[in-house]
């Protein structure tokens, strides 16, 4: 403000290089969402995973009591606490989106000065809050009735992160190009769910015929659970160094497409 401004007027307001408090505030906007309804977000996911464990340990345990040298139950129960965490992720970014779409308040989240950059990352990092929150869980639990050593930290870290991040974005770049749920329970219909079981979460891949093995090593949701079932039991399908990367680069492609959805307007401006 200059020394002869009328300070009856009100000036523009400088957020600087970056809106910190616009952020913070969308992505605790997501954060309260899914913690408003717990036991629905995450209580809910915790009882459907040991469902799962139970189901398959009962079902293959006695046929396949070993796999990579690890009790099966050992081998499962990582890449069900991964693909806990990565659905969860994807339904709150994508659910959160397609909502708001729907009942038309989507211009909350277009009004406010934030940039593309801004929004992107405030609503995927409230998807992988909430798919963190998802995997503690569900591990704390799970670990009452399968021993969970923990091989090596910055592995599970890295694949909890960064694979909760690639559902996040992709629920997001779904949730823009959604136009009503018919078209979001496609997506996860046709995609999530089919590449989420397609990976390696109850078998290992090298089990599999040539051309699923082919698929599988395509499937990047194969190397954030292999990656971070490696972090647990110490030993991998593929290698981990490939899987780091190829998971990286799987989150920065999401990501330039879901900052050029949300920068452009695609879908939310009309």
């Amino acid at each position: 403000m200059t020394d002869n401004a009328d300070p009856r007027v009100l000036q523009p307001r400088s957020y600087g290089a970056v809106n910190w408090l616009g952020a913070r505030t969308l992505f605790m906007k997501e954060v309260r969402r899914f913690l408003k309804v717990y036991f629905q977000t995450i209580i809910a996911p915790v009882v459907t995973t040991l469902l799962f464990l139970a189901v398959f340990a009962l079902a293959l345990g006695p046929v396949a009591a070993q796999v990579k040298g690890v009790p099966y139950v050992q081998f499962l129960g990582p890449g069900l606490i991964m693909m806990a965490m990565v659905q969860n992720a994807f339904a709150n970014t994508s659910s959160s989106l397609i909502i708001a779409k729907v009942q038309g308040n989507i211009v909350d989240m277009l009004m406010p000065p934030l940039t593309g950059t801004e929004q992107t990352l405030a609503v995927a990092m409230g998807g992988v809050a909430r798919g963190l929150a998802v995997g503690v869980a569900v591990g704390l639990v799970m670990a009452m009735f399968v021993p969970m050593p923990v091989h090596n930290p910055g592995l599970i870290l890295y694949h909890a992160v960064m694979g909760s991040l690639m559902l996040s974005l992709l629920g997001m770049m779904g949730g823009i190009w959604a136009d009503k749920f018919d078209h979001m329970a496609a997506v996860t219909n046709f995609i999530v769910t089919p590449l989420s079981f397609l990976s390696g979460t109850f078998y290992s891949i090298e089990r599999l015929p040539e051309g699923l093995h082919l698929f599988a090593v395509l499937n990047p949701f194969f190397y954030m659970i292999d990656g971070f079932r490696a972090g647990f039991i110490g030993v991998s399908d593929g290698s981990t160094a490939v899987g780091i990367a190829v998971v990286a680069a799987a989150d920065l492609v999401l990501l330039a497409i879901t900052w050029r959805m949300l920068s452009t307007g695609y879908k939310l401006k009309g």
